[in-house]
């Protein structure tokens, strides 16, 4: 199995959204994270040694999936029961599928409801709440970043 693999794999889950975050990583969530998503996996495209693929094992898999030869726990992620390949072929393809879709279910099964209302919408009116709340998330950002640099000049005396 490589990233491309996967990434094919995880775009024919429902609700499947892709983004390339922190350098070379490719994340993919349950759900746009302007309307509440979460991620579930994120595949790292950079070879520096770090881990391949991370994705979300849940408390019930995560101890047999860690004494197995190639995985580790997530790095900043096992505290929530994340699981790192170490390498591409630490799982039989099969295997790794099977896994994926597993956390796919199991981050939308802990989605706010909010979230999967969203989720549920005719696909016409979920873009168009994309883009009205992506449009608002961009707005508050940029409010954000006027006050922090109100509050960042000097004061005169």
């Amino acid at each position: 199995m490589d990233a491309e693999r996967v990434r094919g794999h995880l775009l024919t889950l429902p609700h499947v959204v892709e983004t390339m975050q922190w350098g070379a990583n490719l994340v993919f969530w349950v759900g746009d994270k302007a309307v509440g998503g979460k991620m579930f996996a994120l595949a790292n495209l950079e070879e520096d040694g770090r881990a391949v693929l991370s994705f979300a094992a849940g408390p019930e898999r995560y101890a047999e999936l860690v004494e197995l030869e190639g995985i580790v726990p997530a790095p900043y992620m096992a505290r929530i029961y994340w699981v790192a390949l170490e390498r591409w072929n630490a799982l039989r393809p099969a295997e790794l599928q099977q896994h994926l879709s597993a956390a796919h279910a199991l981050v939308y099964a802990r989605l706010p409801r909010q979230a999967k209302n969203a989720l549920a919408l005719p696909a016409a009116e979920l873009r168009q709440l994309l883009t009205t709340r992506r449009k608002l998330l961009a707005e508050r950002a940029s409010a954000g970043k006027q006050a922090k640099a109100i509050k960042n000049q000097p004061r005169r005396p």
